[in-house]
């Protein structure tokens, strides 16, 4: 009888290991998974807000001269690596207008500009540093 219980504990032991093993490796898929989907959500939304931008007429390059002119403003210590448009908030009318910009400073440093419209001008509505 001790044989059996021994046998039994022991298929008992190795599925036990199994499920471990299978459960952790399910995570790390699946939290590779996550990181994947996330990168590919963030490439569309940048995809879908520089196409929003472009099939409404807005000058993509006005767009980009008003958010360095208004960060060159704002910061004028900190000179811009990479700009990156994010969103496109185009309401009625000209003046509800909003592009929302990621800028990466040569140092590394990341802002948020937002950039308003007033008569059909380009102006830096907010500038927040990202944590």
């Amino acid at each position: 009888m001790t044989v059996v219980l021994v046998v039994v504990l022991v298929v008992l032991g190795v599925l036990l290991l199994l499920a471990v093993v299978g459960a952790a490796m399910a995570s790390r898929r699946n939290a590779l998974g996550a990181l994947a989907f996330e990168q590919r959500l963030a490439e569309a939304d940048r995809e879908l807000a520089a196409a929003v931008a472009a099939d409404r007429g807005w000058e993509r390059g006005t767009l980009e001269a008003s958010a360095r002119s208004a960060f060159g403003e704002q910061r004028p210590d900190r000179r811009i690596a990479e700009l990156e448009l994010v969103q496109v908030v185009d309401e009625p009318g000209t003046d509800q207008d909003l592009a929302v910009f990621l800028v990466t400073a040569a140092d590394g440093a990341e802002s948020r500009l937002t950039l308003g419209r007033r008569d059909g001008a380009w102006y830096a509505k907010a500038l927040e540093d990202e944590r």
